[in-house]
């Protein structure tokens, strides 16, 4: 969440901020709670200091009344004054205690503070194109797109029958596609510094709300009926809570994490939007990139981040461009996101592939994630996201623009080292 005391020493400055996101207003509930709070609390400090001072003085009148039997009468009445303090302590206590509920409820919602440098807008199309690396390939014949390069190695059909609408199997060649990416992805990531991790995909409601995605995204979320449980949409979540309140050594720092996971999406609101293949599923698998970093190092940070996607799409062959998103499109944590965004012939356009964020110290003050500086108190880590590859656009984008005419596909060479075949479709051998 964004830093309080900065609301209250730069509120404009802050509101400026919001604005860029379009989320201004809900600054204003911000504010207003911070000020009844701290009025409140002025009052609940004065009473207990009251009934501080009143209590030393019924101890000195109750040793008193040993010599000076009126001295107890006195006791008395200041028994039943400080009784009367307490009433009103303990009814100002349980206001302070629905006013800290309210703000914390009120700051939940307040998404971090853009860049300054980010392009305004919110949607897709206000993106700023940063640069474009490799042409997209021009072929003499016309384009299939992944389901018809695939064949029944993605089986949307049965997908459907098991489980719905948006799932599908990825079967023989096309899963050894899969597997030989994601092997590549992490084998690049080790060698850059990065500790592979298989972590869970079911966390507590906590470490949804530690990581921005609730309350605003509660609604792209699956929850387990039966229990206190939720399906991670991406293994950013548990990776960020791997530290959830812990005070990191400043030596240690950068920690960067490299997770494979299973990943689950509601996909609420995108009814009607790329129904055709996997491009949009409810479940697919993705390697995602974490970083905690000390504050100095997190724009640096981030463009490591968007260096490693670049390398692993550039060793994939891949035609993208690289795109600065909009304040208004931004998720809740990230204050700048770069998406990576691949050529796919099947739609003749640039689409997302990638995405890496800077969410500063905003998903640390969520998560209680801080170091310990050479001087001064724990400080909030800044904490970083990207996606390195995914089993469905990963896949897309290799299939469509290393298709032949013949309908088959020339896998990258780098993939036939981890177990990809050399080709996919009718001459396969």
């Amino acid at each position: 969440m964004i830093d309080l005391r900065l609301v209250r020493s730069e509120p404009d400055q802050v509101r400026a901020a919001l604005a860029r996101r379009g989320d201004e207003a809900l600054l204003d509930p911000v504010i207003e709670l911070d000020r009844e709070r701290r009025a409140l609390q002025a009052q609940v400090d004065e009473l207990r200091a009251e009934r501080n001072r009143a209590s030393e003085a019924i101890g000195a009148l109750k040793r008193a009344a040993k010599d000076d039997p009126a001295k107890a009468a006195e006791a008395d009445a200041a028994s039943a004054a400080m009784r009367d303090a307490k009433d009103r302590l303990d009814g100002l206590e349980a206001s302070l205690k629905d006013l800290d509920e309210r703000l914390q409820d009120a700051l939940l919602v307040v998404p971090n503070l853009p860049h300054p440098d980010i392009p305004l807008g919110a949607t897709e199309e206000d993106a700023r194109e940063l640069r474009r690396v490799g042409e997209p390939p021009a072929f003499a014949f016309e384009p299939r797109d992944h389901l018809e390069l695939a064949g029944a190695g993605i089986d949307m059909e049965r997908g459907a029958r098991t489980s719905g609408s948006r799932f599908g199997y990825l079967t023989g060649d096309v899963a050894r596609l899969w597997w030989a990416i994601s092997r590549m992805a992490l084998a690049t990531l080790e060698e850059a510094g990065f500790t592979p991790v298989a972590p869970p995909v079911m966390v507590r409601e906590e470490a949804m709300f530690q990581t921005g995605f609730f309350p605003t995204d509660r609604q792209s979320v699956y929850q387990l009926a039966d229990d206190d449980l939720y399906l991670v949409g991406t293994s950013e979540v548990p990776l960020a809570a791997l530290h959830a309140g812990e005070i990191l050594a400043e030596q240690d720092l950068p920690l960067r994490y490299a997770g494979l996971s299973s990943c689950f999406r509601r996909e609420a609101g995108a009814a009607g939007r790329d129904t055709r293949g996997i491009f949009r599923l409810h479940q697919f698998e993705k390697v995602e990139m974490f970083s905690f970093t000390r504050p100095e190092d997190s724009w640096d940070e981030h463009e490591r981040l968007l260096a490693l996607e670049e390398t692993i799409a550039q060793a994939l062959g891949l035609a993208y461009r690289v795109v600065d998103i909009a304040a208004g499109d931004l998720g809740a944590s990230a204050a700048r996101k770069y998406d990576i965004e691949a050529w796919l012939p099947g739609q003749g356009r640039y689409r997302e592939l990638t995405s890496c964020s800077n969410c500063t110290d905003y998903q640390a003050r969520r998560l209680e994630a801080r170091y310990r500086p050479e001087s001064g108190g724990p400080q909030p880590v800044h904490t970083l996201n990207g996606t390195a590859v995914t089993s469905s656009r990963t896949v897309i984008a290799v299939l469509e623009q290393h298709q032949r005419e013949d309908g088959s596909v020339a896998v990258p060479q780098p993939l036939l080292h981890y177990g990809a075949p050399a080709v996919i479709g009718p001459t396969a051998p």
